[in-house]
């Protein structure tokens, strides 16, 4: 899966245009490449209203990041680590949970076993929010995830400066080249990197990297958006002793509704869930996080 960037002309002198942008065919052609050239635009016009070196200078100030990895490393077993996904919408399904209160959410699954917790910023297409990210930090004590779709290092500091203790690394909108330098960021910040793939192709290419250490199997088809849990349990049957002999935990993601769900991953190499979309659909959150668990 190759997704298509839009990048910048050199900056030229006219009014107030900055630069003309090179869309490939004019039209993205599927949902995450959408995605992606809306985000080159967002991030760009985030830069004017905070610049990097503020950002970077709120970072230096902050206290250490939490030990998100540490904390997927702790649930007994059988049962597994649970990254809980405080998720108001997607562009799949659109409104998955109108009465949406971020801090309420995410104050029910630390109460009731999650041992992390995943924060949806993208606002465009999940009405997501960095400003739930940051009202999310201040009321719980569980690491949390920014999961955005990450395409700059200015990213991972305005994630940091929010309170995230770890960050989404998407394997099909990043170069090899572009992970390995992420990695080494979110390495020196103190954070974690959970490095998503959907191939077997993004597989390889992410054990082909230093210092990976967390890396997540989404069961969603990223450009039909189909969704099967035989994604996570193929490529662990193919690649499950590579990533063991390296002590990589692994977190299978999306697709996750039951504890026969969790139990059928956990006996393919999954070591921790991320789930969202069938916890927010629940009238009572408590309940649900408990029956997804203990069954």
């Amino acid at each position: 899966m190759q997704i298509r960037r839009i990048q910048p002309n050199p900056a030229i002198a006219v009014e107030m245009l900055r630069y003309q942008a090179k869309v490939p065919d004019g039209e993205p052609r599927n949902i995450l490449e959408k995605i992606v050239w809306h985000k080159e635009a967002e991030v760009d016009r985030l830069r004017e209203t905070i610049p990097l070196v503020q950002l970077q200078k709120q970072v230096r100030e902050m206290p250490a990041p939490k030990d998100f990895l540490a904390a997927l490393r702790q649930p007994p077993a059988p049962q597994p680590a649970l990254i809980a996904e405080v998720k108001k919408a997607s562009p799949s399904k659109g409104i998955i949970r109108a009465d949406f209160d971020p801090v309420a959410i995410a104050q029910t699954y630390e109460a009731n076993g999650a041992a992390c917790l995943s924060i949806l910023t993208d606002q465009e297409f999940f009405q997501g929010s960095f400003d739930y990210l940051s009202q999310v930090r201040q009321a719980v004590d569980v690491p949390l995830l920014c999961k955005e779709f990450v395409l700059y290092p200015y990213q991972v500091y305005l994630a940091r400066s929010r309170g995230a203790d770890a960050i989404l690394l998407i394997a099909a909108i990043l170069k090899d080249a572009d992970l390995q330098y992420f990695l080494k960021i979110i390495n020196a910040l103190g954070m974690t990197a959970l490095i998503e793939v959907h191939t077997l192709e993004e597989l390889d290419r992410v054990l082909a990297l230093e210092g990976v250490q967390l890396i997540g199997i989404n069961n969603r088809n990223l450009e039909t958006f189909e969704v099967t849990l035989e994604t996570t349990t193929s490529l662990l049957a193919q690649r499950g002793s590579a990533i063991q002999e390296r002590d990589i935990l692994v977190v299978s993601e999306s697709g996750l509704g039951t504890r026969s769900d969790l139990d059928r991953v956990m006996a393919a190499g999954a070591s921790a869930v991320l789930v969202g979309e069938s916890l927010m659909r629940q009238t009572d959150v408590a309940q649900a996080v408990t029956t997804l668990l203990k069954g």
